[in-house]
């Protein structure tokens, strides 16, 4: 059946939406502002063949801390600060140069591969020495010394650090699409988002939105949606001087209160859903006007057909790179269960066998080896690409965004959160107790009939908890795209009801072992100091070199 609006379409011109012409306009000075020369102005430079070896370095480092791509370069920003300010400030107990720690900080950001070299203008320096001082003011100023314990000095102090890196990160480089897209989508969706009568959080739903749509389109993590949220409760935090951040200083406990309130409020998650539709709409609109921003623009009046076609083309590319970006994440995914979980739990099996006298199954030791592999290949290679239902779907959306006789009029009205009386949680709850100990009973008990001893039988299932949160990380990456709600079968059903607790088993474990990787200590407190030495004084020798090969020529 064909669809009424794209036939609507087919016969009158239709009206662009005025966000989405700002659109067309940002995307086309961006493609012709890229062609142009960059400017004279020094730029920050470094030596592309010592380079390499801190480039690898940092691939080796991230192997064996799993994070997302798209949040390496903050990650890697908080590390370097962290060892910078924290680590050698307090081994040389001199007073902090902020400049140095800046020219560092980009330096080290560019050799990694996270900065393009020779192109970021030392201008910049002084920039993110300024966003350091501001920060370690606020920590001088911070009420935390006062009253708090140890331990919520240190939380208070990690905290600054996140925050200083998550500024840092922003003033690296925000494109000028995205910013227009999060302008665009706000826009559009404030107004069709309502929240039922009586509601409590009316004059949160726009930050509410606002950082969603961030959480969505740029994938942010919860420091950086943080970093919105302090910006948000200090809106002249940019510009702020020495009587401001004192002020901040002094309210820092109850300013994390708001963040943190804001960070787990009770509608974020019915909006994500909502937001997420959305982000696939304004993503593929994105990329088809990319490809040629004029052209596109001008099929509208000469050939309303060739939108459809284009998003349709674009759909489809999209999803192959999806797969792609499946394996990749996949294959990351191994080496650092491998690396970090797979060497160390093999080396506790064998002895720990021989220690309780039992005899070591060398099936059972193969299995463990290979299982957490196998089971990610599985998990990637029965993850299906969206359907062409989906692709009508997104048709359908980005028609709803882009011209204004198609916007949505009827706007999305929450749902009141449900609440369960006591006696029906605790039915719930002891009702998911045993589906936890039905699902690891019927693991347990069919190792056992294989032959699995104590030991190999808690490696296994602890490789099962693990790799089983693993896969639906990486599979909820690929299916971004995916607008159409899946359909729940008697299939879907039972592996929710078995599979779910294995699963937030995973998640458990993910979150305390990522505190003791000890692996990512030993490379980040034991090597990466003299190495970065080791990589500057090999920068510095290439340097005089270069000067004295200059000299003879």
């Amino acid at each position: 059946m064909p669809n009424p609006k794209l036939s609507y379409r087919k016969e009158n011109i239709m009206t662009v939406n005025h966000n989405i012409k700002k659109l067309f306009q940002v995307i086309y000075h961006e493609q012709i502002d890229g062609e142009k020369q960059d400017s004279e102005s020094p730029k920050i430079k470094v030596s592309e063949f010592i380079s390499k070896m801190a480039f690898y370095y940092e691939k080796l480092r991230n192997s064996i801390d799993y994070k997302e791509e798209y949040l390496l370069r903050k990650d890697a920003i908080l590390r370097i600060l962290r060892r910078l300010i924290v680590i050698e400030g307090a081994i040389s107990m001199q007073q902090l140069n902020t400049a140095d720690v800046a020219k560092n900080l980009l330096t080290e950001l560019i050799r990694a591969g996270y900065l393009p070299n020779n192109k970021i203008p030392e201008s910049k320096i002084d920039e993110i020495n300024a966003v350091i001082e501001k920060y370690i003011k606020l920590r001088k100023y911070s009420s935390i010394d006062k009253t708090a314990t140890h331990k919520e000095k240190s939380e208070v102090i990690k905290w600054i650090l996140v925050m200083a890196a998550c500024d840092i990160e922003e003033r690296l480089g925000r494109s000028k699409v995205d910013q227009v897209l999060i302008s665009n989508m706000y826009e559009y969706l404030k107004d069709k988002v309502k929240l039922p009568d009586g509601s409590p959080y009316e004059r949160d739903k726009e930050i509410q939105i606002y950082i969603s749509i961030h959480r969505s389109l740029l994938q942010f993590d919860k420091d950086l949606v943080g970093f919105i949220l302090f910006k948000y409760y200090n809106a002249n935090w940019r510009y702020a001087e020495e009587k401001e951040i004192a002020e901040v200083g002094e309210n820092i406990r109850s300013l994390r209160g708001l963040i943190d309130n804001q960070i787990n409020h009770p509608i974020s998650r019915q909006l994500d859903k909502i937001v997420k539709r959305y982000t696939g709409f304004y993503t593929i609109l994105t990329d088809v006007i990319k490809e040629d921003p004029a052209c596109v623009y001008e099929s509208f009046r000469s050939d309303p057909k060739a939108f459809p076609r284009d998003i349709k083309k674009i759909c489809d590319k999209r999803y192959k790179v999806a797969k792609t970006k499946l394996w990749r994440a996949a294959v990351r995914s191994i080496i650092y269960i491998f690396i970090t979980k797979s060497l160390f739990a093999i080396a506790i099996e064998v002895p720990s066998i021989r220690w309780f006298g039992e005899e070591l199954n060398y099936i059972a030791l193969g299995i463990n080896i290979i299982f957490p592999a196998f089971l990610l290949f599985l998990a990637v290679l029965f993850t299906k690409l969206p359907s062409k239902a989906n692709t009508e779907k997104i048709i359908e959306g980005v028609d709803e965004i882009v011209f204004k006789e198609n916007e949505r009029k009827e706007p999305f009205i929450l749902r009141k959160a449900e609440k369960r009386g006591g006696l029906l949680n605790f039915f719930f709850g002891l009702f998911y107790a045993v589906t936890f100990f039905l699902s690891f009973g019927l693991v347990i008990w069919g190792l056992d009939k294989i032959g699995f001893t104590f030991v190999s039988i808690t490696i296994f299932l602890f490789f099962l908890t693990f790799v089983s949160f693993f896969a639906i990380r990486i599979r909820k990456n690929a299916r971004e795209l995916t607008v159409i709600e899946p359909r729940e079968t008697i299939f879907s059903f039972i592996m929710d009801f078995f599979y779910m607790p294995i699963i937030a088993a995973g998640k458990w474990l993910s979150e305390k072992f990522a505190q003791i990787n000890v692996f990512v200590f030993f490379m980040d407190f034991i090597i990466e100091a003299p190495f970065k030495i080791f990589v500057e004084a090999a920068e510095e020798w290439a340097k005089y070199v270069k000067e004295r090969k200059d000299e003879i020529m």
